[in-house]
């Protein structure tokens, strides 16, 4: 007996996987969008998936920001630096949004936030 595999797009639409082309990774699985037997991935949802992946990365960065503006605010040094950076990692999450494919959407991974995951 065989086993059929099936693909489930993020509408929750379903296609056979042996019929189905699909996109060469799996980076923006959430955002793959079946249209007839192509699954393509929808923009709208990948930057969405983006600025997630981006707030995960930011979480332990923004927590060590917070420890070390309260060491400066104890001794009296200066935060500017300390505020500026803080800053930059909460405009990240806007990094793709002048993104016009998944393409360049992997590409403006914003450099404060780490390596990227998609290069």
């Amino acid at each position: 007996m065989a086993v059929t595999t099936y693909i489930v797009d993020k509408d929750g639409n379903q296609i056979d996987a042996s019929t189905a082309t699909v996109p060469a990774n799996r980076d923006f699985r959430s955002a793959w969008s079946l249209s007839g037997n192509v699954i393509s991935e929808d923009l709208t949802k990948a930057k969405e998936i983006f600025a997630d992946k981006i707030r995960e990365a930011r979480k332990p960065l923004l927590e060590a920001l917070d420890v070390d503006f309260i060491k400066a605010q104890e001794t009296s040094a200066d935060t500017t630096q300390i505020v500026a950076d803080k800053q930059a990692l909460r405009d990240a999450t806007t990094a793709g949004d002048s993104a016009t494919d998944i393409a360049s959407l992997k590409t403006s991974w914003p450099s404060c936030c780490g390596d990227n995951p998609y290069s």
